[in-house]
């Protein structure tokens, strides 16, 4: 089910200029939706589409106007008081679930409308379009972070879990959502090569075809090390909830929960930086080491599951520029 926030009951809108639409239909026609809809989308997907129409709603509530269906004049002015407050990129999402609920009502999206189009060009104008990346987690400041959870007094359940799910994240560029649902029986050990582990859905695979990532000796080690911490078992959520007592939970662990552990270990380990870290943190961090390291940039998006060079190239874009036609021209004529 496709929850897309509720809108003001009270209007009777026309679907095009011709055909008049009436309340009863279009709540009709998202049940209809919402009946049809259900296990297509990713939880994720669900709790954005549901987050973003509520922000609507309850801005076109206290403008007095109608969130469903919106003309493309309340979606520019929304646009317009969004610009002042949200990134480029949140407005964007949010114009996008506009118009999947419009299309889940069977309406034509406003956000298609010339007035719409225009205030998304205002906000790219007067806004920077530049996304702020996520503070990257890379090798070096990993290491520390996983030498200090040795380091003292015996390691807890809980911290040897957080090694190890750092350990694993840095290693198979999963995102938190995609970490979260790894399972211990997924595992399957590489003779004399590590470890690989099976992903059995991501967001670049929606349809659960799956796919397989390597785990290095040294994160296999941490891997074991907690779980024999919570008592071996051999099925289920690989990651999961840890008492202070050592007891782990059936369930899985909340993605919420991994940006939280990466924070929790850097401070532990008196790892600074100028951001806090993120759920990406190691997904760009090893992106950028494996640039650093000479690997190609197809040889990367391999590894991280990205369709697009665009992105890697941005991951590593500094890297990248020193190893660019620039500077080998400097060189070239000896001015580097």
């Amino acid at each position: 089910m496709v929850p897309f926030a509720a809108a003001d009951r009270s209007v009777v809108v026309p679907e095009s200029r011709d055909q008049p639409i009436d309340r009863a239909t279009i709540d009709a026609r998202l049940n209809d939706h919402a009946r049809d809809a259900a296990g297509a989308f990713a939880p994720n997907t669900i709790r954005a589409l549901a987050a973003d129409t509520r922000v609507f709603s309850a801005w076109c509530a206290g403008q007095g106007r109608e969130a469903l269906p919106a003309s493309p004049e309340t979606v520019a002015a929304f646009v317009d008081a969004m610009a002042g407050v949200r990134a480029p990129a949140t407005v964007r999402r949010y114009c996008a679930s506009i118009a999947s609920m419009h299309r889940a009502a069977g309406l034509v999206p406003p956000t298609a409308m010339q007035p719409a189009k225009l205030a998304l060009r205002r906000m790219a104008r007067a806004k920077t379009t530049r996304q702020r990346q996520a503070e990257p987690l890379n090798r070096p400041a990993l290491d520390r972070m996983l030498a200090a959870v040795g380091q003292g007094a015996e390691p807890t359940a809980i911290a040897l879990r957080d090694a190890a799910l750092a350990a694993v994240a840095y290693d198979t560029l999963l995102r938190r959502s995609e970490l979260v649902s790894l399972y211990i029986e997924d595992l399957a050990p590489v003779s004399g090569e590590g470890t690989t582990i099976l992903v059995r859905r991501s967001k670049t695979d929606q349809g659960g075809e799956g796919v397989v990532k390597f785990l290095a000796p040294d994160t296999v080690r941490a891997l074991r090390a907690y779980l024999d911490a919570i008592g071996a078992p051999t099925h289920g959520p690989l990651f999961r909830p840890v008492t202070r007592w050592g007891r782990a939970a059936a369930k899985a662990l909340e993605g919420q929960e991994v940006p939280r552990i990466f924070r929790k270990l850097a401070e532990a380990a008196g790892v600074r930086t100028a951001r806090p870290h993120s759920g990406h943190s190691t997904r760009v961090g090893a992106a950028q080491d494996m640039l650093a390291a000479g690997l190609e940039l197809g040889e990367v998006m391999q590894a991280g599951s990205w369709k697009s060079v665009a992105m890697v190239a941005r991951y590593g874009e500094r890297l990248l520029a020193r190893r660019g036609a620039a500077r080998k021209l400097a060189v070239l004529q000896n001015r580097a």
